[in-house]
């Protein structure tokens, strides 16, 4: 490909995702194409010649004006999923152009030296300890996966177990509790690592979802050998935080690990109004955070932190001939389960960069202001019954006429949630809380207002009404 061809390529693939991000917050909020209208643009059989480049990404370009979800926009409120922030984006761009593996210093010293500096500011910002390690991975699910990895490696270990070299048969028992409300990508993590989900103790938790700390000392209570605890900052549903300093406390004199999934609630450890709701973070073993959510980067990117960095490696590391290691400069794939690997901190320092410490909690915040401000207009129609405290960024809600038997409630509930996705002023989902259909709202987008807020409300109540005169 010709020079010219190239720079016209990549200025019109810019002209075309310029355009998508100027319209995505007048556009509706759920995708408009079926898939069977995005086969019959996309799915053609391949062709034996090429096609023009610029055909090509006008015809994605067309194909994504219907066929995404407008998670970039400010009324997306589905999955506790975070806009892009412009100059994450635009970062982002940058580490596809220099196409560089992050995976050893070796390779990229530029992608070292930015992971090693982001990796410094992450601790700084949670208030963790100088030795923690951080490793940046695909999400949410592997950085749950990497720390329970070095949970498996240190607590085999001293049981006198190299699970690295040996493996599980034969190595003693791991005594697994999570919480009753634990998110399925920790049961996940468990299921690769070999340890089985099914043998996780799940520990009872409150009307909101947060883990008894007396119940996870009754149920610790006189046993010994390697224990793994999994606690979470930011219940999916409600937003709810177990006690995490309690718990520690617990996992110590157990002689446990403590690991507690963060996936978007460790962003308020950023917040001196917030922060209290993760008091005793800095006493955790291990912590997994998912940058796309909170943190408002693009996808493939998780963080994982962990207080033992020498764990946290040998669980990681992998040795060839042909790496030879610089000592004193950070090798990427040593704190995750990838060796070939994008430049995943690159969007990240992007992010706390444009936003610098007070843009962060700000934004966090702000997030949280919005939630509380949706409740309160939900809440004053009579049918509408908001099932958790707002605590964070999450509102739970339900909808139930007067008169109504329970199960209508939730056919009245799922109802409304069609139809405001049909509608497509916002976009949210639901789920189902203590048995009963609810309506999940996660706000966590940095470009929604509070005229996003009242209008995305007065949508949703507009349904209810569009399905109470059905």
């Amino acid at each position: 490909m010709a020079h010219d061809d190239r720079n016209a390529l990549l200025a019109h693939a810019a002209q075309l995702g310029a355009q998508y991000l100027e319209t995505v917050s007048d556009r509706p909020a759920g995708a408009s194409a079926t898939g069977a209208e995005l086969h019959a643009i996309l799915g053609a059989p391949l062709a034996a010649e090429g096609c023009s480049g610029l055909a090509l990404l006008d015809t994605l370009a067309g194909a994504a004006a219907r066929g995404t979800t407008a998670t970039q926009g400010p009324r997306y409120f589905g999955f506790v999923t975070g806009g892009s922030l412009p100059a994450a984006t635009a970062a982002d761009w940058l580490v596809s152009a220099w196409d560089q593996n992050g995976a050893v210093y070796a390779l990229s010293p530029l992608l070292s030296v930015v992971e090693s500096t982001v990796a410094g500011w992450l601790r700084d910002l949670l208030g963790l300890p100088a030795p923690t390690s951080v490793g940046f991975v695909t999400g949410a699910q592997m950085a749950n996966f990497t720390a329970l990895a070095a949970a498996r490696h240190q607590v085999l270990q001293a049981a006198g177990w190299d699970v690295e070299t040996h493996g599980l048969n034969g190595a003693p028992a791991i005594d697994l509790l999570v919480s009753e409300e634990a998110h399925y990508t920790v049961t996940m993590a468990l299921r690769l690592l070999g340890l089985g989900a099914a043998r996780a103790r799940r520990v009872p938790t409150d009307g909101q979802g947060r883990m008894r700390a007396s119940e996870l000392a009754r149920m610790l209570a006189g046993s010994s050998g390697p224990c793994i605890v999994c606690a979470q900052a930011g219940n999916v549903n409600t937003g709810a935080f177990d006690p995490i300093q309690d718990l520690a406390a617990i996992a110590r004199t157990r002689g446990a690990w403590l690991h507690v999934d963060g996936a978007f609630g460790l962003w308020a450890r950023v917040s001196p109004a917030l922060a209290g709701l993760v008091r005793g973070l800095e006493g955790a073993d291990s912590i997994a955070t998912d940058g796309h959510k909170w943190l408002n980067v693009p996808y493939d990117c998780g963080i994982v932190l962990c207080a033992h960095p020498e764990a946290h490696r040998a669980a990681m590391s992998l040795a060839a001939s042909y790496i030879v290691a610089d000592s004193a400069e950070r090798d990427p794939h040593e704190f995750v389960p990838e060796e070939s690997r994008r430049g995943r901190a690159v969007p990240v320092y992007a992010a706390l960069r444009s936003l610098g410490r007070n843009g962060l909690r700000a934004l966090v915040e702000r997030n949280c202001a919005q939630a509380r401000r949706m409740a309160e207009r939900l809440a004053g129609n009579p049918c509408v019954k908001v099932l958790n405290e707002v605590v964070l960024n999450q509102v739970l809600v339900r909808f139930e006429s007067a008169g109504r038997e329970s199960d209508r409630g939730d056919a009245l509930t799922r109802a409304v949630i069609a139809a405001v996705q049909r509608e497509g002023t916002c976009w949210l989902g639901g789920t189902t809380w203590h048995g009963k259909a609810a309506m999940r709202i996660a706000i966590s987008n940095w470009s929604t207002t509070e005229a996003d807020i009242d209008r995305s409300a007065e949508a949703i109540l507009r349904a209810l009404g569009s399905v109470l005169d059905a």
